[in-house]
C-alpha cells in the first residue's frame, strides 16, 4: 500500500472509533509507531482536525466528516462473504439489522460495483453444518452483544449437555466467540464461582438485569481461551499412537480435544499425547475421525470406545 493510500485508510479508521490508539494504526498496516506519527502531523498539515489524548490516542473533531466512502473491487467481493456469513452465523435479529446496513452499503457503491455485488450474490453460498433444530432464531446475540457493551448482568436458564435439568444462573459476560460452527458466550457464573462456556443455542430464556459489573476483575476473551488451551509441558493423560498416513484424518480438529504434542513412535507411526477429562466425548471424536487410532492411556477410555463399537455393532448386525 502506498502513502497516499495509507493516509486516506488511516482517516477512515479514525472515522470508524471515538479514540485510536497509535498502536492500532500500527499493527494494521504493519508500521512503526514513528511513522504512525509522521503520517498523522501530515494529516493534520493538510487540514483535517486531529485531536489527541495523551497516552489515549487520536481523534477527529466532532463536526468534521469525511465524504462518502467509495469501496474498491476487492472491498466490494469482501463485503459479499460478510453478508453470506452472517446470514448463516447469526440469529434472526443480527441478520435483519446487518441486511439493513448491507442496503445501506450498496446505496452508495458505484455502478460498477453494484454490478459485482449481483453477480457474485448467487455464486457464493455458505451451509451451515449445525443441525436446525428451532432455535436458530432465538439465539439472543442481539441482546448478549448490548449486554456485554453495557456490562450488565445477564440471567440465564441454561440446558447443559450432561444434565436433564436446566438451571437458571447470574452471570458477568466476557465476551462471544464462535468455534465448531457454534457461538459461545463466555462468562463468569456466579453460581458455580467461576467460569464457564455456554452455548448460546442451549440457553432457553435470557433476562437482561439492571445490575452492571466491573469487568477488569475479569479475564479478557483472549486470557480464557488461553487458559483453556494446554501447554506444551502439561502432563498428558490420554496417549494414542495413529498410523503415520491416517494422521491427516485427525487434521486440526485435534486441538479442540485438548492436543498437546506428537512425536514418531515405533515404525510409520506417530503418538499423539492430550489432556482431556470428557472420555465419552473424545471416544466419539476418535471413532468418527477413522484414523485407526490405538490406545495406550487411559484403560477407561479404551473401555468407552470399545463399548460404543459393540453397541454399533449389535445395532447393524441384529
Amino acid at each position: 500500500m502506498n502513502r497516499l493510500d495509507r493516509l486516506q485508510a488511516i482517516l477512515i479508521q479514525l472515522q470508524s472509533k471515538r479514540i485510536v490508539k497509535a498502536q492500532e494504526i500500527a499493527d494494521r498496516f504493519e508500521i512503526s509507531l514513528r511513522t504512525v506519527y509522521r503520517d498523522i502531523r501530515s494529516l493534520e498539515e493538510s487540514g483535517v482536525p486531529i485531536g489527541a489524548d495523551a497516552g489515549v490516542g487520536y481523534y477527529l473533531a466532532e463536526n468534521y466528516t469525511l465524504p462518502p466512502v467509495m469501496f474498491t473491487h476487492e472491498e466490494a467481493s469482501a463485503l459479499i462473504f460478510g453478508e453470506k456469513l452472517i446470514e448463516k452465523m447469526s440469529d434472526a435479529r443480527v441478520n435483519r439489522d446487518f441486511e439493513s446496513a448491507i442496503m445501506k452499503i450498496k446505496a452508495i457503491l458505484r455502478p460498477t460495483e453494484k454490478d459485482l455485488f449481483e453477480k457474485l450474490h448467487s455464486h457464493i453460498v455458505v451451509y451451515s453444518g449445525s443441525r436446525e433444530d428451532g432455535r436458530h432464531s432465538s439465539h439472543y446475540l442481539y441482546e448478549l452483544q448490548h449486554a456485554i457493551a453495557n456490562k450488565q448482568v445477564l440471567r440465564i436458564r441454561y440446558q447443559a449437555q450432561s444434565s436433564d435439568e436446566s438451571l437458571l444462573r447470574d452471570v458477568e459476560s466476557v465476551g462471544l466467540c464462535n468455534y465448531s460452527n457454534r457461538w459461545h458466550l463466555i462468562a463468569w457464573c456466579r453460581l458455580r464461582a467461576g467460569y464457564r462456556d455456554f452455548r448460546v443455542d442451549r440457553i432457553l430464556s435470557l433476562n437482561v438485569l439492571d445490575e452492571f459489573y466491573q469487568d477488569k476483575n475479569l479475564l479478557s476473551l483472549d486470557e480464557y481461551m488461553e487458559a483453556q488451551r494446554p501447554s506444551a509441558d502439561s502432563e498428558p493423560n490420554i496417549s494414542v499412537v495413529v498410523p503415520k498416513d491416517r494422521c491427516k484424518y485427525i487434521g486440526d480438529s485435534k486441538f479442540w480435544y485438548g492436543f498437546v504434542r506428537e512425536e514418531m513412535a515405533d515404525g510409520d507411526n506417530v503418538r499423539m499425547s492430550f489432556v482431556n477429562n470428557e472420555l465419552n466425548g473424545f471416544a466419539s471424536w476418535l471413532l468418527n475421525t477413522g484414523c485407526q487410532a490405538q490406545i495406550e492411556k487411559p484403560v477407561e477410555l479404551a473401555d468407552t470406545v470399545k463399548s460404543f463399537v459393540k453397541q454399533a455393532v449389535k445395532t447393524y448386525l441384529e
